[in-house]
């Protein structure tokens, strides 16, 4: 199978695991895309009563074509379930997210969930974080203190790396759903990513990294031998 084709599979292994009047995060990335997609199929063949949060307006759309009863965190601030891909893992379920830009969004949905588990395809795995550059959501303002404020931070920990503001491919600055701005860390590997968390959660105008520690109970990682799961 194809990497799209091992994304699906691990879609449809946690769709499998959704049980009848779970209340869902609904993540976001390819690998979500393909469980909303086979949440739907499955939903025509079962009544099974559940309901929704995106984490994106890219999956409230999807979600929405597709039947998929959606609410908000405000109607419903305790969820189930969260389902969602991943940038990296490591062997201790820690994660880099975000590179869809919607960590911010991801992070308060899996927070408000009972559990989060990771779908993701073989590639994803990793011995060490930090090959994938780490998504950083930012407030516009003041811009230049902040990043000057990330790059010690991010130096503190150990870690050098360039900070990239993200553009679209017209050329225009990527602007996330909540209106802010995404700095890509160019970090290499994140020798301790719980202290670059915790240095990075001191920064005021960030927003919101793309570390995700002791979120993820589950991963089901789709290979070329088969499903693997991974928990702690």
């Amino acid at each position: 199978m194809n990497l799209d084709e091992l994304k699906r599979e691990a879609a449809a292994q946690a769709v499998a695991m959704v049980e009848p009047g779970m209340r869902l995060g609904l993540g976001t990335g390819s690998t979500a895309k393909h469980f909303v997609d086979l949440l739907a199929a499955r939903m025509k063949r079962e009544t099974l009563g559940i309901i929704g949060v995106p984490t994106s307006e890219a999956t409230r759309i999807q979600a929405a074509s597709l039947g998929i009863p959606l609410t908000t965190l405000d109607e419903t601030p305790e969820l189930d379930l969260t389902i969602d891909g991943a940038d990296e893992i490591d062997a201790k379920l820690r994660l880099i997210k975000g590179g869809g830009g919607a960590h911010l969004r991801e992070k308060i949905v899996a927070m408000a969930s009972k559990k989060m588990i990771v779908i993701a395809d073989e590639t994803k795995l990793v011995e060490i974080l930090g090959k994938f550059p780490l998504p950083l959501e930012v407030v516009p303002f003041g811009l230049a203190a902040t990043r000057l404020a990330i790059t010690r931070a991010i130096e503190a920990s150990g870690c050098r790396g360039e900070l990239t503001i993200r553009k679209r491919a017209t050329g225009e600055v990527w602007l996330t759903d909540s209106g802010n701005v995404i700095l890509d860390a160019a970090l290499g590997t994140i020798p301790a990513p719980e202290d670059l968390a915790e240095r990075l959660d001191s920064v005021t105008a960030l927003v919101e990294h793309g570390l995700f520690i002791g979120i993820a109970k589950t991963a089901i990682l789709a290979t070329s031998s088969g499903i693997k799961t991974m928990s702690v």
